[in-house]
């Protein structure tokens, strides 16, 4: 009886992503054939009418993710209210990363010259390493528990600098490696928590009139990875994801992809 309450988690799990697919394709219980063939042998007692069926279904993708709109990245980032806010917005939206692995950023973590072989690091041009700690005193977690990079591009390189401007104003923050620490209050100089990085973000998109939340802003990268052309398994990649399967939530087609579509065949004649 322990494995009911195990595989109704398990399927949650599947079905928000949390599971790779490839956990649900191996589970399975044994289940009586109720129908058979004419003529077929069901062995002794029954024994090859008992078969067993997957437990787990990897739920359809139905709906696409939030993303911010056209224009709404740009209004979220003037309305970033210190050089700290603004650079965690533009990593997130430059490069994919989860809120967790943001936070869970040292700053050795972030090469951001052309050439970082002086590092001891071989990948060229600007670039984020992001590595899974277990240590963190923040709790940030980097969920794929494996270690990958994400190039990064020159506004982010930029944001970046702006921030370690910022931040070194801060004289509780010289001690922190941290990339992200908390600028004032009682907490200053302490790295970011998740709840912190929540409410700025949320807070920055009320003053832009709409809602925005930390997770929205890797979907928007996502998203314009794929609108771009990017190959799904590069964009697989970025993300650190390790099922195709969580990729593919960003490959449905938006209104304006079917519209489009639709008037390409007009136009060339193929509607009759």
């Amino acid at each position: 009886m322990w494995w009911v309450p195990a595989c109704g988690c398990l399927r949650w799990c599947a079905a928000t992503g949390n599971v790779a697919p490839e956990v649900a394709s191996v589970l399975s219980e044994p289940q009586f054939l109720q129908y058979t063939p004419k003529g077929f042998n069901e062995g002794e007692d029954g024994q090859f009418r008992r078969v067993n069926a997957r437990v787990l279904k990897a739920a359809e993708i139905e709906l696409p993710p939030a993303v911010l709109l056209t224009g709404q990245a740009e209004r979220i980032l003037s309305a970033a209210g210190t050089a700290r806010d603004r650079f965690l917005l533009m990593l997130f939206l430059g490069t994919g990363l989860r809120i967790g692995e943001a936070l869970g950023l040292r700053r050795e973590d972030m090469h951001f010259l052309p050439d970082s072989q002086h590092l001891g690091c071989q990948i060229a041009g600007a670039h984020v390493h992001v590595r899974p700690r277990q240590n963190n005193s923040n709790g940030a977690r980097a969920k794929s528990g494996r270690h990958r990079h994400v190039p990064a591009e020159k506004g982010v390189a930029n944001a970046y600098r702006d921030h370690l401007v910022e931040r070194d104003g801060a004289e509780q923050a010289s001690g922190c490696d941290f990339v992200f620490v908390n600028l004032a209050s009682r907490h200053v100089g302490l790295p970011m928590s998740y709840s912190n990085a929540k409410q700025i973000i949320e807070r920055i998109g009320d003053r832009c009139g709409f809602r925005a939340r930390p997770h929205m802003m890797r979907h928007t990268a996502a998203t314009a990875w794929i609108r771009a052309g990017v190959d799904p398994d590069v964009v697989q990649t970025l993300l650190g994801h390790v099922s195709a399967a969580s990729t593919a939530v960003y490959l449905h087609a938006s209104d304006d992809d079917l519209r489009a579509a639709v008037a390409l065949v007009a136009a060339a004649g193929g509607s009759r």
